[in-house]
Order: C-alpha cells, then sequence, then structure tokens
C-alpha cells in the first residue's frame, strides 16, 4: 500500500509545533555596536568599602585600571579578535599587587597561593579554565592555552602547570606572589574565630572577594570574557569559586558577555554568568535588566553578593554590584580610559 505524501509529512509537523514554542522565546542577535567600534570592559573585584584604602592604593588601583584598559584597548583598535583584548587587560590586572589575581593573590589557609582563570569566546563557544595554579605568573593565559592547544576545558593542579611548561607558559617561583599585604590579611584571618570556608554559609562574605575580569567586543561583532582571581583569603581543602568555572564566573556568547566577582559559591549555585546571558537570549532581557536581576536579585536572594560586568553585541554595558565599591572601567572608541570605585562614583556610559 502507498503512503499519501501528507502521512509522510505528519512527523515534521508534529516537530515543527513542539518546537514553536522554544523557537518564539529565543531572542534575535542584537546587531554589532553602530560603527563596528570596539569596546573594552573591565574590574578589579567587588568588595572594597570607602574607607578601606588610603589615598597612595587608590591612586594605583586607579593608574593600574587605566593601563589595563589601554592595553586591551590597543589590541581591539589593531583589528584584532575580543579575546585578544580580553587577554591583555587581564594580564596587567594580573600583574598589579593590588588586586586579588595574579601578583597580588591572596594566601590560603597554609599559607600558599592558589590561582583560578577561565576565557570563553563568544564567537566560538569555546572555553578553558584553570584552577589551584601555584607557579603560573599569567593564569589568563595558560587558561587560553587550554581552550586553543588542547581537546580540554579545564585543569587543574601539577597536571595544568606541567601543560604550561609545555607549552611555554611563563612559571614563576611561589615567592613571586608573596606580597606582605596579603599576608597580613591572612594572619588576621587565623585570629578570626570564624576562619570561613566553603563549607559555612554565614562565613564572612569579605573573605570571598577579588577577581578581576574583562569582556570586550571587537570591531567584528564579536564577544568574549575572561576572570581571574586568587581565590579566598584562609580558604581550605582546594576549595575552588566561580572565577574557573564557566557559566559561573565568566560566560560569553553572541549575545553577552559576563565577568562576575563576589561570593564564588553564590555565584556557582545560580550559574551567574549564564543566567544573566540566558535571561537576554531567551526572554529577551535588555543588558542593564538582566544584569541587575540577577546580581542584584537572584544571588542576594540566595545568601550572597557580589558585581559583574557585562557587555551586549549591541554595544550596551552593565556594571550592577551590591557592595560599597568595585573596581571598574570602560574603554571605547575615543581610546580615553574611564574608571571609577565607589558606588556613589558616575561612570559615563559608552
Amino acid at each position: 500500500m502507498t503512503t499519501r505524501p501528507a502521512t509522510r509529512m505528519l512527523p515534521a509537523l508534529l516537530w515543527l509545533l513542539a518546537a514553536l514554542p522554544a523557537l518564539a522565546l529565543a531572542a534575535p542577535a542584537p546587531a554589532p555596536a553602530p560603527g563596528g567600534a570596539p569596546l573594552l570592559v573591565i574590574h578589579g573585584g567587588a568588595g572594597v568599602d570607602p574607607g578601606e584604602l588610603t589615598a597612595q592604593e587608590e591612586s594605583g588601583a586607579r593608574a593600574a585600571l587605566a593601563a589595563a584598559l589601554r592595553a586591551g584597548h590597543a589590541e581591539l583598535a589593531a583589528g584584532k579578535p575580543a579575546l585578544d583584548g580580553v587577554a591583555a587587560a587581564i594580564r596587567v590586572l594580573e600583574d598589579a599587587p593590588m588586586f586579588n589575581a595574579g601578583r597580588g593573590a591572596v594566601f590560603t589557609h597554609d599559607g600558599r597561593n592558589e590561582l583560578d582563570a577561565s576565557v570563553m569566546d563568544g564567537a566560538t563557544g569555546r572555553a578553558g579554565a584553570a584552577a589551584g595554579l601555584r607557579r603560573v605568573r599569567n593564569p589568563i593565559d595558560l587558561a587560553r592555552a587550554i581552550m586553543e592547544r588542547s581537546r580540554h576545558v579545564m585543569m587543574i593542579g601539577e597536571g595544568a602547570e606541567l601543560f604550561a611548561t609545555e607549552q611555554g607558559i611563563a612559571l614563576v617561583e611561589p615567592e613571586y606572589f608573596h606580597t606582605e599585604r596579603r599576608w597580613r590579611q591572612l594572619q588576621r584571618a587565623l585570629r578570626d574565630a570564624s576562619q570561613p570556608h566553603a563549607l559555612e554559609s554565614t562565613a564572612p562574605a569579605k573573605a570571598y572577594f577579588g577577581t578581576v575580569g574583562a569582556v570586550a567586543l571587537d570591531a567584528a561583532g564579536r564577544l568574549a570574557a575572561g576572570t581571574s582571581t586568587g581565590g579566598m583569603t584562609n580558604k581550605r581543602y582546594g576549595r575552588v569559586g566561580d572565577a574557573p568555572i564557566i557559566g559561573a564566573g565568566t560566560w560569553a556568547d553572541a549575545r553577552c558577555a559576563v565577568s562576575a566577582t563576589g561570593w564564588g559559591e553564590f555565584y556557582i549555585r545560580t550559574a551567574a554568568a549564564h543566567e544573566i546571558c540566558a535571561r537576554v537570549r531567551l526572554s529577551g532581557d535588555a543588558i542593564a535588566k538582566a544584569a541587575e536581576d540577577v546580581v542584584n536579585g537572584v544571588i542576594p536572594q540566595a545568601g550572597g553578593n557580589g558585581g559583574a560586568i557585562v557587555l551586549g553585541a549591541d554595544g550596551a554595558v552593565a556594571f550592577p554590584f551590591n557592595t560599597g565599591g568595585m573596581y571598574r572601567g570602560w574603554i571605547g572608541a575615543d581610546g580615553e580610559p574611564h574608571v571609577a570605585i565607589w558606588r556613589d562614583e558616575e561612570l559615563p556610559a559608552p
């Protein structure tokens, strides 16, 4: 018996009807920024409070933010992809001892430094991450090498550093990460009876802050994101936070790029970076709304706090945070860095 054409088409029609609701939810990708002008946005971590910094420390932080913006913008202005701008900016922040990443990493309970980082290319969906590093000078370089030169997404500890050696990534002696300021912070934490670690939800959130990150939009309209951290002061048991976890501390796709900073356990539990971009992609939320609703809604409701930088393919930018300050800045077509630290400090929009 011959099957009629309408009967043969029935399965395809049923599939299409079932898929229509999901297709309707996905918002169209926004157009790239007008004129194809590249844009770079960075952060040096949330959690800094007014009165914590001396005038010299504040001046140094602002100078480091500006230097990072210029370094990343130079890559983007030369026509290089977004990921190059992200890596260049983060490398500068990792080398600056005032931020909790690279050179300025905090100490663990055992008096060591353990560094984490991740990157994601929004154009391809590829990602790389590394955690528990003790000798890699610039963890962001290793995260990128893992993405580009291996079949893996994440490597940890000794294995990651063996891969770094094979790939020619710069290594340093552990003493390179020893700064007196961070050592004093550990000594204070050791004297604190609370001694926070990942299993204590009532631990002081202050110990969890300190991360650097960047998101970039290149001249071709491609997005990328990266995050690097020294973790939390007095952490134990090989604790890893959100910074090296794709979807928690870092995310980039065709519409949206995020680098987060804050109490990592809550960013992991809420998949915060991905959640922001999912709201843009599926619900059609504006960058500002998606960022605000997650960072100042979902995360505090779960018990955490922190901040993030978010960049859209249309050039929209958001800097949500719920602490006294967040080191942050951006640079655009004019090549002039714009930086801010405090909550009440105005940062002009791109």
